[in-house]
């Protein structure tokens, strides 16, 4: 929230400079984002009198003036704006000025051959506003020579960032309560001008949604001119970042950044009938002010009359019932909304605005009388027109929370020392009320106040959080036991198996839109919330794979050649009696290419499901998995390719990881083109060590060469070649090291519907070499341990 210094000191009488003003909002938990001084970009600039103008010789839009500047002689300067005239006094950037609007410095150069020693600014070219037709026309009495930036008295212009539980200092005036508090000046608290009405109000005003819309207030103002706002209002808006529009719009926007406390203000002529807060029919629909068109629903509260809906309430207001230059009659709306509704509302229609930002926190419900007087003052004043009496329809929640407070909390929570009558005053300058027995009332704005610990806060960050004390934690004597868990340890060696293997990590959204998350819903109930933070993120995710499928498609939309990503992370699920199940996960996505074109390989090589296999074994095997006794088994999952998946297993229902291409219809969900693999690894399912030892046993190499024999079998052509290589691994578990396949043959000499599979076989001996017998025996033992699967040892 940004405001200038000039706007603060309406509510707050200090002499702090702009540092200590800045150091103090810090100290007090109001993170200071940046300070800007517009009179820095004003330097260079001076007031200055035409004192004649005549036309240039060379060019006919161009005149050539002299131009005084109180001291020296006058200056010559050519411009080209249509109202320069002898006799009135502007804004001269003098060489080595630079226009803000642009950062040109200005220099003496020559226009169509006739010197100028600067140039007349426009009120665009100073970021003073956007008009630009002619150059700034300053007072008659406006001193000759003075530095425009004083004359300007040009504000400097703080930026804080509010928290989202302190919506009572969205608002100046919230501001400068916190600043008065912390001892930097005195608070000057705004009497609000009552304005008697005349006459009824016109229109009915009532709320037909009391849990939405508990409190309606509202008035209506006759004979209003609209027009431009006043200079001073538009100066502060401006510092505010808000762009001035009408009169009657600057007063609703100067309510809500002085008060924090948004209104809003209709043409009364566009209305017809009672103006009710209803619950909004479903398929309604409202053109809101940012000329966007929404689909309203029944869980959402509106502002309506007989011909529909006017506001999609506390967010935004209609553009048909907007005020514009001809409006003369308006009917004032001051109310206060539910702030669960407002951002339920404002995620669903991806509605955001100033006014939802301060409602969905939670604005000050006393405040609706108070409110509404300031406003309709602004407005006669600046307007004009004849208020009527004031309709109130329901009762805002102003009901005062009481907590009990023990002083003594404060050191031992806060870790400074006050003293109880500093504490005291400290909780009743924040506009709380303190009883003898420190039962304190909080006033209703303060929704953040829950119990005795907010209070402690208070008193500390007006105290100062720079006093509370930097203590390091005490260590007990001794070597630090280890503290992170089995789960964590694993999750740690596979981040660094995985970056070694040239994968890269992300970190995805816990998240997803719920057709994203149906697609890989495959068991379970997909756990939806009730109260996402976008409507496009609202289910809990079921797979790691639609995050990184949405992550490698940005990367390839940018340009990427492809992908190897990973993540480690929970996938969620609706438990029992509406409990979440968790599940401990790792998913990875190989998008693209895998290598590129060159001139050894040719065309730019993709990856296939082998790779994802490759990576699943490699990664498993790091987390402690006996690789060796896993099986491969069926197919992955209807989001995978028949064919082209499968799943690790220990056992025939124990599922370790799925692996494999996705299935076309899976990249046509994600707008993913080209073939992507994918693996999941179920962390949760992964068996734990039996050794749970901290030290590992010493590592002795055999001191004897292994011997390498080959078999050749055949197999039927539908057998999975690893069903063998398992079989012939069992054979002898005590020599028999390794066995991998080597070739895999069809064709001449191979019967039809058999394959076949060569094998290395590697043995490994133990204190003597392997005799002929021993090596007989061990062969044997092969063959007959292939033939229980149905291999047949080739001749």
């Amino acid at each position: 929230m940004k405001f200038s210094i000039e706007w603060l000191k309406y509510f707050l009488e200090t002499d702090a400079s702009v540092q200590e003003i800045a150091d103090k909002l810090n100290a007090i938990g109001h993170e200071v984002e940046g300070i800007e001084d517009p009179a820095e970009k004003l330097a260079g600039f001076t007031v200055a009198e035409v004192l004649t103008a005549g036309p240039h010789p060379d060019a006919d839009k161009l005149q050539v003036l002299s131009v005084s500047t109180g001291e020296g002689e006058p200056l010559q300067v050519v411009c080209g704006a249509p109202n320069a005239r002898v006799g009135m006094k502007g804004v001269l950037g003098q060489p080595g000025a630079v226009v803000p609007a642009n950062g040109m410095e200005l220099r003496k150069s020559k226009i169509r051959g006739v010197e100028s020693n600067g140039m007349m600014c426009s009120v665009r070219e100073l970021e003073l506003g956007e008009e630009h037709d002619g150059i700034i026309e300053l007072p008659d009495d406006a001193p000759v020579g003075a530095s425009f930036a004083e004359y300007h008295a040009a504000s400097p212009i703080i930026d804080v960032a509010i928290t989202p539980d302190r919506p009572d200092c969205m608002g100046v005036m919230g501001i400068a309560r916190d600043l008065a508090a912390a001892g930097l000046g005195a608070y000057l608290p705004v009497e609000a001008n009552e304005i008697a009405g005349e006459g009824a109000c016109p229109v009915e005003i009532r709320t037909d949604d009391a849990e939405g819309c508990p409190a309606f207030y509202g008035r209506v103002i006759r004979g209003v001119t609209n027009g431009a706002s006043p200079e001073w209002m538009q100066r502060r808006l401006k510092a505010a970042g808000q762009r001035p529009i009408s009169a009657l719009v600057d007063c609703t926007n100067y309510l809500m950044l002085a008060f924090g406390r948004p209104a809003h203000v209709y043409d009364l002529a566009k209305l017809s009938g009672p103006v009710v807060a209803r619950r909004a029919k479903d398929g309604e629909q409202i053109e809101a002010l940012n000329e966007k068109t929404y689909t309203l629903d029944d869980t959402m509260t509106v502002i309506a009359d007989d011909a529909g809906v006017h506001d999609v309430a506390g967010i935004m207001g209609g553009e048909h019932s907007g005020a514009t230059e001809a409006t003369t009659d308006v009917l004032l709306e001051i109310a206060y909304f539910d702030p669960a509704r407002i951002g339920v509302t404002g995620r669903k229609l991806g509605l955001t605005s100033d006014a939802r930002t301060r409602f969905e926190r939670g604005v000050d419900p006393e405040f609706l009388d108070e409110g509404l007087a300031i406003l309709t003052d602004l407005i006669v004043k600046t307007c004009g027109g004849t208020p009527t009496e004031v309709v109130r329809a329901g009762q805002p929640p102003v009901e005062p929370k009481v907590v009990q407070f023990d002083p003594a909390r404060t050191a031992k929570l806060g870790g400074v020392e006050v003293s109880e009558d500093r504490q005291r005053a400290i909780l009743t300058a924040l506009d709380f009320k303190v009883a003898d027995d420190w039962k304190v009332t909080c006033p209703p704005r303060r929704h953040d106040i829950e119990g005795p610990a907010d209070l402690v806060e208070e008193v500390v960050r007006i105290e100062g959080l720079d006093k509370v004390a930097s203590v390091p934690l005490t260590r007990a004597p001794g070597v630090a036991k280890p503290t992170a868990t089995p789960e964590q340890l694993v999750q740690r060696k596979l981040r660094r198996a995985a970056a070694a293997r040239g994968l890269h990590e992300a970190v995805t959204w816990s998240f997803l839109p719920v057709p994203d998350a149906e697609h890989f819903m495959d068991d379970g109930a997909l756990w939806v919330l009730d109260n996402p933070i976008s409507e496009d993120l609202k289910a809990m995710r079921p797979s790691l794979l639609p995050g990184l499928l949405t992550a490698a498609k940005r990367a390839a939309d940018r340009g990427a050649a492809g992908a190897r990503l990973f993540e480690i992370g929970r996938r969620y699920f609706r438990g029992e009696a509406g409990h979440s199940d968790e599940r401990a996960t790792l998913g990875l996505v190989l998008a693209g290419e895998k290598t590129p074109r060159g001139w050894a390989n040719g065309k730019a090589q993709g990856f296939d499901a082998y790779d994802a296999k490759a990576e699943a074994l490699a990664l498993l095997e790091a987390a402690g998995t006996p690789v060796d006794n896993l099986m491969v088994m069926g197919e992955a999952g209807p989001q995978f390719h028949p064919g082209q998946s499968a799943t690790l297993r220990l056992g025939p229902k124990k599922v370790l990881a799925r692996f494999g291409a996705l299935h076309p219809a899976t990249l046509k969900a994600f707008d993913i083109d080209g073939p992507v693999v994918a693996a999941e690894i179920f962390l949760d399912a992964i068996p734990a060590k039996k050794n749970a030892e901290f030290a590992r046993s010493t590592y002795s190499p055999p001191a004897l060469q292994p011997v390498t024999r080959d078999f050749a079998f055949l197999v039927d052509s539908a057998m999975p070649a690893g069903d063998l290589v398992k079989a012939v691994r069992g054979a002898d578990k005590q020599r028999i090291v390794d066995a991998r396949i080597f070739d895999r043959f069809d064709g001449q000499g191979v019967p039809e519907g058999k394959t076949s599979l060569a094998l290395e076989v590697t043995l490994q001996p133990g204190e003597k070499s392997f005799t002929d017998e021993e090596l007989k025996a061990i062969s044997d033992a092969v063959v007959k341990a292939a033939a229980k699967t149905g291999a047949e040892l080739r001749a």
